[in-house]
Protein backbone atom coordinates (compact mmCIF):
# COMPACT_ATOMS: atom_id res chain seq x y z
CA UNK A 1 0.00 0.00 0.00
CA UNK A 2 1.38 3.42 -1.18
CA UNK A 3 -0.31 5.02 2.24
CA UNK A 4 -2.22 3.73 5.55
CA UNK A 5 -5.50 3.07 4.59
CA UNK A 6 -8.25 3.44 7.39
CA UNK A 7 -10.74 0.79 8.05
CA UNK A 8 -13.50 1.03 10.40
CA UNK A 9 -14.59 -1.89 12.06
CA UNK A 10 -17.70 -2.47 13.30
CA UNK A 11 -19.24 -5.18 16.23
CA UNK A 12 -20.46 -5.36 19.25
CA UNK A 13 -17.92 -8.46 19.70
CA UNK A 14 -14.55 -6.95 21.88
CA UNK A 15 -12.98 -10.40 21.11
CA UNK A 16 -14.17 -10.23 17.20
CA UNK A 17 -12.52 -6.26 17.28
CA UNK A 18 -9.34 -7.46 19.09
CA UNK A 19 -9.05 -10.20 16.76
CA UNK A 20 -9.52 -7.67 13.59
CA UNK A 21 -7.64 -5.00 14.61
CA UNK A 22 -4.39 -6.68 15.14
CA UNK A 23 -4.87 -8.71 11.57
CA UNK A 24 -5.34 -5.72 9.69
CA UNK A 25 -2.89 -3.20 11.92
CA UNK A 26 -0.21 -6.14 11.03
CA UNK A 27 -1.24 -5.58 7.28
CA UNK A 28 -0.27 -1.64 7.40
CA UNK A 29 -3.99 -0.49 7.60
CA UNK A 30 -5.24 2.21 10.52
CA UNK A 31 -7.56 1.24 12.74
CA UNK A 32 -11.06 2.32 14.28
CA UNK A 33 -13.43 0.57 16.20
CA UNK A 34 -16.67 0.94 17.23
CA UNK A 35 -19.15 -1.69 19.26
CA UNK A 36 -22.50 -0.42 17.80
CA UNK A 37 -23.97 1.20 14.82
CA UNK A 38 -24.97 4.48 16.34
CA UNK A 39 -21.16 4.88 17.15
CA UNK A 40 -20.01 3.84 13.83
CA UNK A 41 -22.17 6.22 12.27
CA UNK A 42 -20.47 9.55 14.57
CA UNK A 43 -17.01 7.77 13.26
CA UNK A 44 -17.50 8.07 10.22
CA UNK A 45 -18.53 11.75 9.69
CA UNK A 46 -15.58 12.62 11.92
CA UNK A 47 -12.78 10.40 10.53
CA UNK A 48 -13.91 9.23 7.09
CA UNK A 49 -12.61 6.02 6.48
CA UNK A 50 -11.27 4.13 3.47
CA UNK A 51 -13.43 1.22 4.13
CA UNK A 52 -15.64 -0.18 7.02
CA UNK A 53 -16.48 -3.69 8.25
CA UNK A 54 -19.89 -4.08 9.79
CA UNK A 55 -21.38 -6.67 11.89
CA UNK A 56 -24.47 -7.85 10.55
CA UNK A 57 -26.41 -8.84 14.09
CA UNK A 58 -26.09 -5.97 16.94
CA UNK A 59 -28.47 -5.17 19.63
CA UNK A 60 -30.57 -1.99 18.73
CA UNK A 61 -29.07 -0.40 15.09
CA UNK A 62 -28.62 -3.50 13.70
CA UNK A 63 -25.67 -3.53 10.45
CA UNK A 64 -28.24 -3.51 7.88
CA UNK A 65 -30.12 -0.66 9.03
CA UNK A 66 -26.73 1.19 10.22
CA UNK A 67 -25.46 0.96 6.59
CA UNK A 68 -28.51 1.68 5.02
CA UNK A 69 -28.69 4.81 6.77
CA UNK A 70 -25.45 5.89 5.59
CA UNK A 71 -25.70 5.25 2.37
CA UNK A 72 -28.82 7.46 2.53
CA UNK A 73 -26.25 10.55 2.78
CA UNK A 74 -24.50 11.04 -0.91
CA UNK A 75 -21.39 11.63 0.98
CA UNK A 76 -20.84 7.75 1.92
CA UNK A 77 -22.39 6.39 -1.09
CA UNK A 78 -18.93 5.55 -2.17
CA UNK A 79 -17.69 4.36 0.72
CA UNK A 80 -17.46 0.00 0.51
CA UNK A 81 -19.11 -1.85 3.23
CA UNK A 82 -18.32 -5.13 3.89
CA UNK A 83 -20.92 -7.23 6.03
CA UNK A 84 -19.35 -9.79 8.35
CA UNK A 85 -21.92 -12.28 9.17
CA UNK A 86 -22.78 -15.87 10.89
CA UNK A 87 -25.86 -15.73 8.93
CA UNK A 88 -25.65 -17.32 5.48
CA UNK A 89 -29.24 -17.91 4.27
CA UNK A 90 -30.00 -16.20 0.90
CA UNK A 91 -32.75 -13.66 2.42
CA UNK A 92 -30.06 -12.50 4.70
CA UNK A 93 -27.25 -12.09 1.85
CA UNK A 94 -29.48 -10.36 0.05
CA UNK A 95 -29.95 -7.95 3.07
CA UNK A 96 -26.73 -6.64 2.87
CA UNK A 97 -26.13 -6.26 -0.52
CA UNK A 98 -29.99 -4.42 -0.33
CA UNK A 99 -28.70 -2.08 2.40
CA UNK A 100 -25.78 -0.89 0.09
CA UNK A 101 -22.78 -3.42 1.09
CA UNK A 102 -20.57 -4.64 -1.59
CA UNK A 103 -19.65 -7.91 -0.49
CA UNK A 104 -20.04 -10.13 2.91
CA UNK A 105 -17.42 -12.72 4.97
CA UNK A 106 -19.30 -15.66 6.90
CA UNK A 107 -17.86 -15.87 10.65
CA UNK A 108 -15.35 -16.74 12.02
CA UNK A 109 -13.59 -14.02 9.72
CA UNK A 110 -10.70 -15.64 8.06
CA UNK A 111 -7.79 -12.86 7.73
CA UNK A 112 -6.34 -14.34 4.80
CA UNK A 113 -9.49 -14.58 2.90
CA UNK A 114 -10.74 -10.73 4.25
CA UNK A 115 -7.33 -8.81 2.88
CA UNK A 116 -7.56 -9.64 -0.42
CA UNK A 117 -11.40 -8.46 -0.63
CA UNK A 118 -10.59 -5.14 1.49
CA UNK A 119 -7.68 -4.23 -1.07
CA UNK A 120 -9.96 -5.70 -4.26
CA UNK A 121 -13.19 -3.00 -3.46
CA UNK A 122 -10.52 0.02 -1.91
CA UNK A 123 -8.75 -0.17 -5.22
CA UNK A 124 -13.09 -0.24 -7.09
CA UNK A 125 -13.89 2.40 -4.76
CA UNK A 126 -10.67 4.76 -5.51
CA UNK A 127 -11.49 4.54 -9.32
CA UNK A 128 -15.20 5.50 -8.60
CA UNK A 129 -13.62 8.83 -6.90
CA UNK A 130 -10.75 9.15 -9.08
CA UNK A 131 -13.27 9.29 -12.14
CA UNK A 132 -15.67 11.79 -10.47
CA UNK A 133 -12.88 13.93 -9.35
CA UNK A 134 -11.68 14.12 -12.73
CA UNK A 135 -15.15 14.99 -14.26
CA UNK A 136 -15.01 18.32 -10.91
CA UNK A 137 -11.28 19.07 -12.55
CA UNK A 138 -13.19 19.61 -15.73
CA UNK A 139 -15.33 22.62 -14.14
CA UNK A 140 -18.65 19.46 -13.95
CA UNK A 141 -21.55 20.68 -11.91
CA UNK A 142 -22.81 16.93 -11.96
CA UNK A 143 -25.20 15.73 -9.60
CA UNK A 144 -26.54 11.63 -9.68
CA UNK A 145 -30.36 11.75 -8.46
CA UNK A 146 -32.96 8.49 -8.29
CA UNK A 147 -36.28 8.79 -9.64
CA UNK A 148 -37.80 10.99 -6.99
CA UNK A 149 -34.92 13.55 -7.34
CA UNK A 150 -32.62 12.89 -4.01
CA UNK A 151 -29.09 13.03 -4.73
CA UNK A 152 -27.47 9.51 -5.06
CA UNK A 153 -23.93 11.54 -5.80
CA UNK A 154 -22.71 14.32 -6.66
CA UNK A 155 -19.34 15.74 -7.98
CA UNK A 156 -17.29 17.33 -5.34
CA UNK A 157 -17.69 20.78 -7.34
CA UNK A 158 -21.51 20.26 -7.44
CA UNK A 159 -21.42 19.55 -3.32
CA UNK A 160 -19.59 22.59 -2.90
CA UNK A 161 -21.84 24.69 -5.04
CA UNK A 162 -24.99 22.74 -3.26
CA UNK A 163 -23.40 23.53 0.01
CA UNK A 164 -23.14 27.29 -0.47
CA UNK A 165 -26.39 27.88 -2.56
CA UNK A 166 -28.45 25.64 -0.03
CA UNK A 167 -26.11 25.81 3.16
CA UNK A 168 -26.60 22.07 3.09
CA UNK A 169 -24.22 20.64 5.67
CA UNK A 170 -25.16 17.11 3.69
CA UNK A 171 -25.73 17.23 0.02
CA UNK A 172 -27.92 14.14 0.54
CA UNK A 173 -30.54 16.27 1.58
CA UNK A 174 -30.97 17.98 -1.69
CA UNK A 175 -34.28 16.68 -3.79
CA UNK A 176 -34.73 18.74 -7.65
CA UNK A 177 -37.12 20.63 -7.24
CA UNK A 178 -40.93 18.63 -8.26
CA UNK A 179 -41.77 20.44 -11.69
CA UNK A 180 -37.99 18.49 -12.60
CA UNK A 181 -38.48 15.59 -10.73
CA UNK A 182 -41.91 14.96 -12.34
CA UNK A 183 -40.15 14.50 -15.47
CA UNK A 184 -37.60 13.17 -15.30
CA UNK A 185 -38.24 10.13 -17.67
CA UNK A 186 -37.84 12.04 -20.58
CA UNK A 187 -39.09 9.86 -24.06
CA UNK A 188 -38.45 10.95 -27.78
CA UNK A 189 -41.52 12.58 -27.82
CA UNK A 190 -40.53 14.71 -24.62
CA UNK A 191 -37.58 16.12 -24.90
CA UNK A 192 -34.73 16.54 -22.36
CA UNK A 193 -36.14 18.76 -18.83
CA UNK A 194 -34.57 21.42 -16.76
CA UNK A 195 -35.93 23.86 -14.35
CA UNK A 196 -35.00 26.75 -13.11
CA UNK A 197 -34.88 27.85 -9.37
CA UNK A 198 -34.31 30.90 -7.68
CA UNK A 199 -31.95 31.45 -4.57
CA UNK A 200 -31.89 34.74 -2.94
CA UNK A 201 -29.83 36.67 -5.76
CA UNK A 202 -28.78 33.69 -7.61
CA UNK A 203 -30.52 31.76 -10.49
CA UNK A 204 -29.48 27.89 -10.23
CA UNK A 205 -30.33 26.23 -13.43
CA UNK A 206 -30.99 21.88 -13.10
CA UNK A 207 -30.22 20.27 -16.82
CA UNK A 208 -30.92 16.27 -17.69
CA UNK A 209 -28.26 15.13 -18.77
CA UNK A 210 -29.76 11.20 -19.22
CA UNK A 211 -30.15 8.11 -17.20
CA UNK A 212 -26.84 6.24 -16.25
CA UNK A 213 -29.10 3.25 -14.78
CA UNK A 214 -32.08 2.39 -13.54
CA UNK A 215 -31.24 3.83 -10.07
CA UNK A 216 -28.56 7.04 -11.07
CA UNK A 217 -30.15 9.94 -13.40
CA UNK A 218 -27.50 12.74 -14.48
CA UNK A 219 -28.12 15.94 -14.02
CA UNK A 220 -26.73 19.16 -14.35
CA UNK A 221 -25.73 22.46 -12.30
CA UNK A 222 -25.53 25.50 -13.94
CA UNK A 223 -25.50 29.05 -12.29
CA UNK A 224 -26.53 32.32 -13.97
CA UNK A 225 -23.35 33.95 -13.96
CA UNK A 226 -22.17 31.34 -16.24
CA UNK A 227 -25.19 31.70 -18.45
CA UNK A 228 -24.49 35.70 -17.83
CA UNK A 229 -20.68 35.10 -18.82
CA UNK A 230 -22.10 33.50 -22.18
CA UNK A 231 -23.91 35.66 -23.08
CA UNK A 232 -21.67 38.97 -22.74
CA UNK A 233 -19.08 36.60 -25.13
CA UNK A 234 -21.97 36.13 -27.53
CA UNK A 235 -22.37 39.72 -27.79
CA UNK A 236 -19.28 41.20 -27.89
CA UNK A 237 -18.10 38.76 -30.58
CA UNK A 238 -20.99 37.69 -32.65
CA UNK A 239 -20.20 34.36 -31.53
CA UNK A 240 -22.22 31.12 -31.81
CA UNK A 241 -23.74 28.93 -28.65
CA UNK A 242 -20.67 26.32 -29.13
CA UNK A 243 -17.74 28.90 -30.05
CA UNK A 244 -18.68 30.82 -26.35
CA UNK A 245 -18.52 27.56 -24.87
CA UNK A 246 -15.15 26.68 -26.34
CA UNK A 247 -13.88 30.09 -25.46
CA UNK A 248 -15.23 30.83 -22.48
CA UNK A 249 -12.83 27.03 -21.49
CA UNK A 250 -9.71 28.98 -23.35
CA UNK A 251 -10.42 32.12 -21.10
CA UNK A 252 -10.12 29.40 -18.01
CA UNK A 253 -7.39 28.16 -18.69
CA UNK A 254 -8.17 24.46 -19.99
CA UNK A 255 -6.47 22.85 -22.51
CA UNK A 256 -8.13 21.36 -26.25
CA UNK A 257 -8.44 18.37 -24.53
CA UNK A 258 -9.72 19.31 -21.45
CA UNK A 259 -12.69 21.14 -23.56
CA UNK A 260 -13.08 18.33 -25.67
CA UNK A 261 -13.65 16.47 -22.68
CA UNK A 262 -15.89 19.16 -21.24
CA UNK A 263 -18.35 19.61 -23.81
CA UNK A 264 -18.44 15.95 -25.30
CA UNK A 265 -16.28 16.63 -28.65
CA UNK A 266 -13.61 15.77 -30.15
CA UNK A 267 -10.54 17.54 -29.77
CA UNK A 268 -10.29 18.01 -34.02
CA UNK A 269 -14.04 19.97 -33.70
CA UNK A 270 -12.43 21.48 -30.70
CA UNK A 271 -9.65 22.98 -33.35
CA UNK A 272 -11.94 23.87 -35.89
CA UNK A 273 -13.95 25.74 -33.05
CA UNK A 274 -11.00 27.93 -32.71
CA UNK A 275 -10.35 28.05 -36.24
CA UNK A 276 -13.74 30.35 -36.52
CA UNK A 277 -13.28 32.11 -33.28
CA UNK A 278 -9.96 33.46 -34.29
CA UNK A 279 -11.04 34.65 -37.46
CA UNK A 280 -14.07 36.42 -35.64
CA UNK A 281 -12.05 37.58 -32.57
CA UNK A 282 -9.15 38.51 -35.25
CA UNK A 283 -6.16 37.24 -33.29
CA UNK A 284 -3.73 34.73 -34.26
CA UNK A 285 -3.54 32.26 -31.40
CA UNK A 286 -5.32 30.84 -27.89
CA UNK A 287 -3.39 33.31 -25.26
CA UNK A 288 -4.71 36.03 -27.44
CA UNK A 289 -8.04 34.96 -27.51
CA UNK A 290 -8.43 34.37 -23.97
CA UNK A 291 -6.70 37.97 -23.15
CA UNK A 292 -9.49 39.37 -25.29
CA UNK A 293 -12.41 37.05 -23.78
CA UNK A 294 -11.08 37.90 -19.83
CA UNK A 295 -11.64 41.57 -20.83
CA UNK A 296 -14.57 41.25 -21.70
CA UNK A 297 -15.23 38.95 -19.01
CA UNK A 298 -13.97 41.98 -16.44
CA UNK A 299 -15.87 44.83 -18.20
CA UNK A 300 -12.81 45.83 -19.24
Amino acid sequence: MKSRETVLIVDDSVESLNFLTDALEDAGFTVLVALNGLTAMTLVDRVAPDIVLMDAVMPGLDGFETCRRLKASASYIDLPVIFMTGLCETEDIIRGFEAGGVDYVTKPVIPDELLPRIQRHLATAQSVRSARTALDLTGRFLIAVDSTGRTVWSTPQATRLLKEIFDYEDTGTFTVPPELAACLNPTPNRPAPSTKMKVGDRSLEIIYVGRVSDGEILLRLSLAEAAADKSALRRAFALTDRETDVLLWIAAGKSNRDIADILSLSPRTVNKYLDQIYLKISVENRASAAAKAVRVLSGL
